[in-house]
């Protein structure tokens, strides 16, 4: 917490100050007005001369109390600013440094979480919290003792209700950071499971499976609802008795009682019970508002412990001495990779991809496809060992340099929010409307933008979706443009139908012209073709060659091979014998 509000210590100080002081002002007029009491009370002969400068240093006093807590107001809100800012800009800075395995593994959520969620719940801490419990702990403390010059046991009779409601309210808070723990577990199971009843409702309808994931999401419900009503039934005698005890209404029936014996007892005077009477419920009144800002300082608190967590993860090094690549061939020597630094997922890879080949990485799932083609791009770093292009290790390339250099169309393709020609030129912003339009119409997809509304000006999102392959297409128009001598290709018509799949292979027959492509696939059939085809399992290679040297090797490959045809074969056949796709039994 104290590193992520080191920039703004100073003004947060300067804030409390100026809130301490106005809340001490605050306390003056009823000072004023007891005093005013007294004197009307006691029958002084020279009554307006002592009235008026009492009745002066009240209204002064309210004023000054006003201009002080909205000048600390001022002073915090402009600190958060400063913040708010400062923060977002440092975890931009960092994501954009960090390894892009780390941010596409942690997905967006944890980062628009802390960018966001979390830096907007630092504004209540550092805007409004710290300001609020300065001014309910410093002006009780100045009433407190304002009471005791006049009468110790009346002041400690006022400060016992908030003694009594500090020892009740820390039996209720008793547990409290595991009973949150466990809060937020529940809301998470409640959460889970209404998305996957509400994504996966016409699948589990289908099935006649709704039932019951209706019921694991009751049960969610039922669960947290036995937790909540558990936690409360513990805690509310305790936590309804302290907020009585230091509720206005009991403090002043206390004093009123207690002080009337006193009055009648000839302790004290009638006269001076006012000041008592007037202050007493303002000594045990921080007591009432205790809880919010508790929860507050801890929401804040655990914000700052995730924001600071973001900034500490670790960037990806950059070397002393920058390489540039001098061409574009690939060499992976003896590389292995572990993501826990105990089990390599990958071990003792050697691999050269030449310019102008393509290159497919095939295997059972779990292999190490995608790991090995995310070493290429710079995703990781290898653990051991070393991948190449022209040359320059990739640890020594800059990162500018290093994108220029390798492309990739990934299956989950990611669009801005910005114009259909902006998320084009992504990768080369200086590109000119007629290179972006050449582009698209390289990779298919010119045809599918001019019937937006605004064409290549459409923004993305507002109202205007993209199917799978078209998003496929755009990808593939965005690295035709930036003109990357090396490209990585994971499954790029994994969402495509046989139709936009025609038009997607179309665009990266243009796409692989004269470059090093690395395809990562997962049906044999779409990189029969390839110049070489590499075959994984258990992250080591275990077979490569071209499609017909491997099939007649019968090795692992040809058992895919075999495997896949025989399931395509299977489906076929279960398409063509169903009534509803039978011609025959359908014009019976």
């Amino acid at each position: 917490m104290r590193g992520i509000l080191r920039q703004v210590r100073g003004r947060l100080a300067l804030a409390v100050a100026l809130q301490a002081a106005g809340a001490l002002a605050g306390v003056v007029p009823f000072i004023a007005v007891a005093r005013i009491a007294v004197h009307l009370t006691d029958g002084s002969p020279a009554l307006g001369e002592e009235l008026w400068p009492l009745v002066t240093l009240a209204c002064l006093s309210g004023l000054a109390a006003l201009l002080l807590g909205s000048a600390a107001g001022l002073v915090s809100h402009l600190a958060d600013n400063d913040l708010q800012l400062a923060l977002r800009r440092r975890l931009a800075g960092h994501t954009g440094r960090l390894p892009l395995g780390w941010i596409t593994s942690k997905g967006a959520g944890e980062i628009k979480r802390a960018v966001q969620d979390d830096v907007h719940a630092l504004h209540t801490l550092v805007a409004h919290t710290l300001l609020d419990v300065t001014a309910v702990l410093t002006a009780p403390l100045l009433a407190l003792a304002y009471l005791f010059t006049l009468d110790w046991r009346l002041a400690l009779l006022s400060a016992l209700p908030l003694a009594l409601g500090a020892y009740l309210f820390s039996r209720a808070m008793a547990g409290a950071a595991a009973r949150m723990a466990e809060y937020g577990a529940a809301l998470g199971r409640i959460s889970s499971a209404a998305v996957e009843f509400s994504n996966g409702i016409a699948v589990v309808k289908t099935f006649g499976r709704s039932r019951q994931v209706h019921e694991r999401f009751l049960a969610a419900t039922d669960g947290f609802s036995d937790f909540f009503t558990s936690w409360v039934r513990t805690t509310l005698v305790t936590s309804t008795a302290a907020l009585l005890v230091v509720s206005p209404a009991v403090v002043l029936l206390l004093l009123v009682v207690v002080g009337a014996v006193f009055v009648t007892g000839g302790w004290t005077s009638a006269a001076d019970l006012v000041p008592f009477v007037l202050l007493g419920p303002a000594v045990a009144a921080p007591m009432g508002v205790v809880g919010p800002r508790i929860q507050q300082i801890r929401a804040g608190q655990a914000a700052a412990t995730r924001i600071s967590a973001l900034l500490d993860t670790p960037l990806l090094p950059s070397s002393a001495t920058p390489a540039v690549p001098r061409g574009s061939r690939v060499s992976m020597r003896e590389v292995s990779f572990s993501y826990d630094g105990r089990t390599d997922v990958l071990s003792g890879i050697d691999l050269d991809l030449e310019p102008g080949t393509v290159t497919a990485l095939v295997g059972p799932s779990g292999s190490g496809k995608s790991t090995l083609a995310a070493l290429l791009p710079r995703f990781h770093d290898v653990t051991a060992g070393a991948v190449t292009i022209g040359g320059a290790d990739v640890r020594d390339i800059p990162a500018a340099d290093l994108y220029r250099h390798v492309g990739f169309v990934l299956q989950d393709v990611r669009l801005l929010r910005a114009s259909v020609a902006d998320n084009i030129r992504l990768g080369r912003p200086s590109a000119g409307d007629d290179q972006v339009e050449r582009a698209a119409r390289a990779a298919q997809i010119h045809d599918r933008i001019t019937e937006l509304p605004a064409g290549y000006a459409t923004e993305v999102t507002t109202g205007v979706s993209f199917s799978g392959g078209e998003r496929q297409r755009l990808s593939i128009a965005r690295a035709l443009l930036a003109d990357a001598p090396v490209l990585v290709l994971d499954e790029a018509t994994a969402y495509a139908d046989p139709y936009c799949e025609a038009l997607i292979q179309d665009a990266l027959s243009t796409l692989a012209a004269g470059r090093t492509l690395l395809v990562i696939a997962h049906r044999l059939a779409t990189v029969r073709h390839a110049d070489r085809i590499v075959v994984l399992d258990g992250g080591r290679i275990v077979e490569q060659g071209n499609h017909v040297d491997l099939l007649a090797a019968e090795g692992r490959y040809a058992r895919l091979w075999r495997a896949q045809e025989a399931a395509q074969a299977g489906t076929t056949s279960t398409v063509h014998d169903s009534p509803a796709a039978s011609p025959e039994r359908t014009s019976r």
